[in-house]
């Protein structure tokens, strides 16, 4: 094996290893995402200056405003930030930045993260094997911390390596005092650099030598540093990859953040650069278009006036910016699935509107578990096995988000009934709540359907023609129980009939006991095996099981009115 292609796999290596902490990170967050730590970052981002201030501090601390954003994109991948909190702190991770520069600067040091990464890890490890599932999920937010900032350095040091040989851009001189076409091509330059060497720091460095070999011109070198601005987008964007579309919204949103900024500066960029160098002069002594030694305070001021002078104009935008990105990166159907539409954090002013806004969600709760239901559909005719495996996927993380989805609605009803309510309303929210209790169980009914198909599907004997075309009757049946209960959930209450309820459920029943009888006889007569058939009555019992669950959903509702 050559050194390129060694090098080539160590770059994807360092890649993977990055992108795996990201996702571990991520998926960690996800699990540990109690109220106390949801409401901690709600609170550090409570409005856009809260959330700029937070972005100043983090990357001031951890000095990486690449290391800041893809933590951001991690939050918003778990949930933990809106789209909108994170904006905020994506700003101030910008102005952060240059505070690492002076840091550099002034002191002539620069932290290292990657240092930190191993005692991390032995710290999180051990709690990956604790009993306590509270315990895993944090060591696993801590190895996947570790983890992504020792990928994030690892691609760093696997580039090639120009910070050692800046001779190699020598070439670049000659693409000096050409106006506007010098300051687009050293803006191109400045991107690319940072793209490859994964870090605006060093790209930064590699800036000021070529000034002080009088290569490039304060005006080339002050282009580079835009275009490292937008080059230092391209991290957040590549852990982006593993992760949802809020995620990759926050990381476009970081993008479009800097290019907007970038495309302003260009258009006054010679006034603006004789204003800095103003400035410099008054420190230095000297005008950074004629002495080289200038050129490091200048490019300094010029990074961070740029950045705090962006974030003060684009910060009254970021709503406009948020559904920008919000259309270029539309949602996944699959993500569209089990979130909370209507209720927010917070109840409304009086108890009688947060019932309403309960009642709105709770029939979109009912709509999305008839969906997941519709999968099970899907994977009885399903004949690739790829797309088979797609459909489970689909309704295993359906469940879980079920899960988490009505035990936000109780949570909404509890504090909802801690307020002063009606005789009334409160026999409402106890009906809501075993509503969401009963639709929650249909979730864990099409999730116990699809585990017995995929065992079947993983056996070498099938379901035979006719035990398929049974169970697509029960599912029928099934069907169109679910869509009286939406029925009766968007209805006001004193409207339900339960007549409807009980007459389904009851043709579900019997088709059932139809069903048992059936699958004895043909048992004893050897029809087909044992092992099967037990899968097959696992799956019309479900389904049965499921009818009972709907029936309840709509009697709950008639008993709140008696």
């Amino acid at each position: 094996m050559n050194y390129s292609l060694l090098d080539f796999l160590t770059l994807i290596g360092a890649l993977g290893l990055f992108l795996y902490g990201m996702k571990l990170m991520s998926e960690a967050l996800q699990k540990v995402a109690g109220s106390k730590l949801r409401n901690f970052l709600a609170a550090m981002t409570s409005n856009r200056f809260m959330g700029v201030i937070t972005g100043i501090s983090i990357t001031a601390i951890i000095q990486s405003s690449s290391a800041t954003t893809v933590m951001i994109v991690s939050f918003v991948n778990a949930g933990l930030l809106t789209l909108t909190e994170s904006a905020g702190v994506i700003m101030g991770a910008n102005v952060g930045t240059t505070v690492t520069a002076w840091i550099i600067s002034i002191l002539g040091f620069k932290v290292k993260m990657s240092i930190l990464a191993y005692p991390i890890i032995g710290i999180g490890f051990p709690l990956i094997f604790s009993k306590k599932t509270g315990n895993q999920s944090w060591g696993e937010v801590l190895v996947g911390f570790a983890l992504l900032f020792i990928g994030l350095e690892s691609l760093k040091s696997s580039v090639p390596n120009i910070g050692d040989n800046p001779e190699i851009l020598e070439f670049l001189k000659n693409f000096t005092g050409m106006g506007l076409w010098s300051s687009l091509i050293f803006l191109f330059i400045g991107t690319v650099l940072t793209v490859v060497i994964q870090s605006s720091s060093a790209t930064m460095a590699l800036t000021l030598v070529m000034c002080n070999n009088g290569w490039i011109s304060f005006d080339s070198a002050a282009a580079m540093v835009l275009g490292e601005n937008i080059g230092t987008t391209i991290t957040a964007n590549i852990a982006a990859m593993v992760a949802n579309s809020n995620a990759k919204r926050a990381a476009r949103l970081h993008f479009f953040f800097n290019v907007i900024g970038v495309l302003w500066v260009l258009s006054i960029l010679p006034f603006f650069l004789r204003g800095i160098d103003s400035m410099a002069q008054s420190i230095s002594g000297s005008s950074a278009y004629t002495d080289a030694t200038s050129v490091p305070v200048a490019l300094s001021l010029f990074h961070t006036f740029f950045n705090i002078l962006n974030v003060l104009l684009q910060i009254w935008f970021i709503k406009y910016l948020v559904s920008g990105v919000k259309r270029i990166v539309p949602e996944r159907e699959d993500e569209q699935e089990f979130k909370l539409q209507y209720i927010k954090f917070g109840m409304l002013s009086t108890s009688e509107l947060s019932l309403l806004q309960a009642k709105k969600e709770i029939l979109l709760y009912g709509q999305q578990t008839k969906k997941l239901f519709s999968r099970l559909g899907n994977m009885l005719t399903e004949k690739n096995d790829r797309k088979f495996h797609k459909q489970f996927d689909k309704v295993e993380i359906g469940e879980d988000k079920s899960d988490e989805l009505e035990e936000s609605i109780a949570k909404y009803l509890t504090k909802v009934a801690e307020g002063e309510l009606s005789k009334e309303s409160s026999k409402r929210i106890s009906s809501m709540l075993r509503v969401v209790d009963e639709i929650e169980s249909i979730g864990d009914s099409c999730f116990n359907i699809a585990r017995a198909m995929l065992r079947a599907r993983n056996k070498k004997e099938k379901f035979t023609p006719e035990m398929k075309e049974n169970i697509k009757t029960m599912f029928s049946l099934v069907d169109s129980a679910l869509d009286i209960m939406l029925v009766n959930l968007e209805k006001h209450y004193y409207n339900v009939d339960g007549q409807q309820t009980k007459l389904i459920e009851k043709r579900i029943n019997e088709y059932r006991n139809k069903l048992r009888k059936e699958h004895v006889r043909d048992i004893e007569n050897e029809k087909y095996s044992y092992k099967i058939g037990t899968l097959y009555k696992d799956i019309f019992s479900e389904s049965e099981k499921m009818g009972d669950y709907i029936y309840d959903v709509t009697m709950s509702i008639v008993d709140s009115i008696d």
